[in-house]
């Protein structure tokens, strides 16, 4: 089972979060790409540009915040943080 934990901070506060699971086979970009697209879409925000800063956060430490540099439109935090709970 792949789960992804997506995070909304503001101030300093979580002001939302999602957890999305993903069980069926995948390969593991696109389990990430997937849940990430589906957790925006729950919280109600756009789907984040990955900079390079990004993918290699995310690589070295499985999680990445996504500034409103990361964003075509205005997001309602600070940031957003992505991080996987579980991986197969």
């Amino acid at each position: 089972m792949f789960r992804l934990w997506v995070k909304c901070w503001k101030n300093a506060r979580l002001v939302k979060d999602t957890v999305v699971e993903r069980p069926e086979e995948d390969t593991p970009t696109h389990k990430i790409f997937h849940s990430l697209e589906d957790a925006c879409h729950e919280l109600d925000l756009g789907i984040p540009i990955w900079l390079e800063k990004n993918i290699k956060e995310f690589k070295r430490s499985k999680k990445t915040r996504f500034y409103q540099d990361n964003f075509m439109e205005s997001i309602p935090c600070d940031y957003v943080e992505i991080q996987i709970l579980d991986e197969d």
